[in-house]
């Protein structure tokens, strides 16, 4: 059950991150930037389906990664609370993605050291689009904070607005524990030094100031959500839920 709630928690991470960076399609700032914003999030969406199907076959009761994707409630969805947050506008989706990308370069590096050979193999594969997506999005961040008094301003307040999820990455409990004693996953708080000096010298240098004596938020990972999860799966379930014998 660890391994399996495990897996799961990687691959909703990714899912909702993905759903939510699909939204941008055909409403991004211009059209090489549309392309771009969604060609990441089809990288992120091809790396959940692979999670989903590991946890389906780890599972072993009959399910797919489509009945783990379009037909759990909000409650049965491990994801962090970061990756559920609205877009807003584009600074928001910017500084609110170059956390999670970068934390996932991180992470998905170390697990390719997994002795889940499985696990291993999903993470060697998605190193290389990573290290893309952290390329993208921080020279995003840069660009939003060293440009004009506003794009640094809607910058500043999507950080204000977003350091409150950001140390739910880091969260642990017995779950990962089991994983990391056997060899599966690996501790991310051995990296959450790095990550922090890493994404606050980003910040520092876009002329963006991180929040101070912030309350950091978390239950994501076990199932307890914002309110913005609910309408998310409500829209991404709707068709599989209306007819869920129909095969696409």
């Amino acid at each position: 059950m660890n391994h399996y709630k495990y897996i799961l928690r990687l691959a909703d991470n990714g899912l909702i991150n993905s759903q939510r960076l699909t939204e941008w399609t055909g409403h991004g700032p211009f059209l090489e930037e549309d392309l771009a914003l969604t060609n990441i999030a089809l990288d992120i969406l091809g790396r959940s389906k692979l999670l989903l199907e590991y946890a389906a076959k780890i599972d072993n009761t009959g399910k797919t990664e489509d009945t783990l994707a379009y037909h759990r409630g909000e409650r049965d969805f491990f994801n962090t609370k970061l990756v559920e947050q609205p877009n807003g506008d584009y600074a928001q989706t910017i500084i609110k993605q170059v956390m999670v990308d970068y934390f996932d370069l991180l992470h998905y590096t170390e697990l390719q050291k997994s002795k889940d050979e499985t696990l291993a193999g999903i993470a060697a594969k998605s190193v290389k689009e990573i290290t893309y997506h952290y390329r993208h999005t921080s020279n995003w961040v840069l660009r939003f904070g060293l440009g004009t008094e506003e794009s640094n301003q809607r910058a500043q307040t999507a950080l204000d607005e977003l350091w409150r999820f950001s140390g739910e990455l880091f969260y642990t409990d017995e779950t990962e524990q089991w994983a990391i004693e056997q060899g599966i996953a690996v501790n991310v708080n051995l990296f959450k030094d790095k990550w922090t000096k890493t994404i606050t010298s980003l910040f520092a240098e876009a002329n963006l100031k991180l929040p101070e004596n912030t309350f950091m938020q978390s239950g994501g990972k076990n199932g307890l959500h914002t309110e913005h999860l609910g309408y998310i799966l409500a829209e991404m379930q709707s068709l599989a839920r209306a007819f869920p014998m129909q095969k696409w």
